[in-house]
């Protein structure tokens, strides 16, 4: 909606747009896999109930068995996501998991799901709701807020077999991932090496590993070794879903993630705070879909 929301803007179709959601998916107890699985008649995960796999972490193991097999990434090396989402949520009071730590033999040492992905790898069912102004840049100079700009976006779908399992596991959504890089920086005038704060969907702790991947931060295989030793950390090289994500900060469907991207560049955000933080890029890559923004701080 932020993409479709800046195209109306540079149409001339309005100058400011509030994009707004909101759901009360726990306290209508949603399920999301099970036989109590909803929305089945939309979903990938529906095609394949008959044999067991009823829901998206059914298939994100999958992808990440696959992975696992083909570059040897483990188990521990996974765990360093969740275990940095969530040091990166205890910082946040808005939280779901607010002062909730988790150490990796936690992780470790918690239940399979959907084998070889744990209780920990698995984003959050909660309520919540999220608005974002989007306003023509030279109507919002003078605002309270400083002003910071979505300077890129990029738009990538795989249509062929979208709702099935081949782009995740043929290639781990990189097809896309190299077609909408191939968009965005270009738009921004930044690569990688220039992005200061990460911010991917992460419904399952998998996500990232691709994202980094197809997005050249590592090369592609890598990524397990790649976010080890605090990199991913807030004080680390690529500091990844600050907020906590939605592992644990709070599952919306990715729109937490905009505005701590705008607060992170804003500034003020204590002991969260990524220093001297100028770009921000979110990556969104689910059923078949990839999406991303870079965010660039005003002046």
């Amino acid at each position: 909606c932020i993409i479709e929301a800046v195209m109306a803007i540079n149409c001339g179709l309005a100058t400011t747009v509030a994009c707004v959601y909101g759901n009360a998916q726990r306290s209508m107890n949603t399920a999301y896999g099970g036989s109590r699985v909803t929305g089945g008649a939309i979903t990938s995960y529906f095609y394949y109930a008959p044999w067991g796999l009823t829901s998206q972490g059914a298939l994100y193991a999958m992808f990440f068995q696959r992975h696992k097999l083909l570059y040897g990434t483990t188990d521990e090396q996974l765990g360093a996501i969740a275990v940095a989402f969530r040091k990166h949520a205890c910082m946040n009071p808005n939280a779901v998991m607010y002062g909730k730590p988790i150490t990796i033999d936690d992780y470790m040492n918690a239940k399979f799901v959907a084998e070889p992905l744990r209780l920990f790898d698995y984003c959050l069912i909660n309520d919540g709701g999220v608005s974002i102004i989007v306003r023509r840049a030279d109507m919002a100079r003078d605002l309270k807020q400083k002003p910071v700009y979505i300077s890129g976006m990029g738009w990538a779908e795989e249509n062929v077999d979208a709702t099935q399992l081949r782009p995740r596991l043929k290639d781990f959504y990189h097809t896309a991932h190299h077609g909408v890089a191939a968009q965005v920086y270009p738009m921004a005038g930044v690569t990688p090496k220039d992005v200061d704060v990460f911010a991917t969907y992460d419904s399952f702790s998998v996500h990232l590993l691709a994202s980094l991947e197809g997005f050249g931060f590592c090369k592609e295989g890598e990524g397990g070794a790649w976010i080890q030793n605090g990199r991913i950390e807030i004080g680390g090289e690529l500091p990844c879903n600050t907020s906590g994500g939605m592992l644990s900060e709070s599952y919306m469907q990715s729109w937490n993630h905009q505005p701590e991207l705008i607060r992170q560049l804003r500034g003020g955000l204590g002991e969260r705070q990524v220093k001297g933080a100028e770009v921000g890029q979110y990556v969104h890559d689910v059923a078949g879909k990839c999406k991303s923004l870079i965010y660039t701080r005003g002046a």
